[in-house]
Order: C-alpha cells, then structure tokens, then sequence
C-alpha cells in the first residue's frame, strides 16, 4: 500500500467531506420550501457554511502545496492517476469557485454574506437584481457540478476499497494504518 496522508490532510479532507454533504442537500432543499423562518434559517446556514468551505479549502489547497501528497497508489493504471488527479483539482477548484461566486452574487443583490452571525462580509458591488439572479442561476450549477464530482470522487472511493480491494480509500481513512 501506498504511504497515507497525514493526519492534517486527512482533517481538511473529512472536515470538507462533511461541510459539502451538509451543504449540497441544504442547496437544494431550501429554494423548494415555502419562504418564512425555516427558509431563511437555511439560507443563513447555507451562506455561513459556504464561507466556511472556503476557509477549509483554502487552507487545505495551501497545506497540500506546502507539504504535497503521498505517490499514487502503486496499483494505478496512468489514465487512473489522470482522472484521479483531474477530478482532485476540479473539485478543488469548484470548492473555491462557488462560495465566491455566492459572495458575488449577495453584493450584487445588495444583501450581505454571514460568518455564523459572528461577522458579514457587506455588498461591495453596484445593486443589480437582474444580475444576482444571473450570478446565483450559475452558482447553482456549480452546486450540481460540485455534486457531480463528488458522486465520482466517492464512487471511485468505494470501487477501490469493495471492488478492487486496493489501498486508495485506507490512505484517507482515519487511523486507517490499523486497518487491514
């Protein structure tokens, strides 16, 4: 078996795993019950959890620079690593990408983003309701593109640890150095 990620990768990696899972059904959800208080609790949780996953992903994208990643499991055909690492940094990409198109979008609405109610990042850009609606039409497919990507991150995940019984899902597992 290939070395492990290290305890702080495996951190960042499991704390986004958990936000995105919260995060893309809350998507989904709350622009399909009806408006008033829960819609709203939603939204603001929504909005804060965003900005959260952009935090995390920042970190970890610079974690991953500074310190990079254990080889490739040896058991991995070339275009296996391609797509590995290719579906990697599109999602690595996106989770960066979106919650700052949201950020966008709120400033364009004139409406400010949440941090958990500890701070806002206020509207700095002209108000344009049309616009936002633009900007939030193409911050929801990036949710679905998000979503897409980590059905295939997850899908390889569990292909390789039932299917090929390889160690590409125990690298990431934590204490998964016990695991046989």
């Amino acid at each position: 078996m290939a070395a492990e990620y290290s305890t702080t990768a495996k951190f960042f990696h499991w704390t986004a795993a958990l936000l995105i899972l919260t995060i893309v059904p809350m998507g989904l959800l709350m622009g399909r019950i009806p408006e008033g208080p829960v819609q709203d609790n939603l939204f603001f949780l929504h909005k804060s959890l965003g900005a959260l996953i952009l935090f995390v992903m920042t970190l970890r994208i610079i974690y991953r620079f500074a310190h990079g990643a254990p080889a490739p499991e040896p058991t991995l055909k070339p275009w296996e690593r391609i797509a590995a690492e290719t579906v990697h940094w599109t999602l690595y990409a996106m989770l960066l990408a979106t919650p700052l198109v949201a950020l966008w979008g709120y400033s364009v609405y004139g409406q400010p983003a949440p941090f958990f109610g500890v701070f806002e990042i206020g509207p700095f850009t002209a108000k344009d309701e049309h616009l936002a609606e633009k900007i939030f039409y193409v911050h929801g497919w990036m949710g679905w593109i998000v979503g897409a990507l980590l059905v295939m991150h997850i899908g390889a995940a569990l292909n390789h640890h039932f299917m090929r019984g390889d160690g590409v899902l125990r690298r990431m597992l934590p204490g998964s150095s016990q695991l046989p």
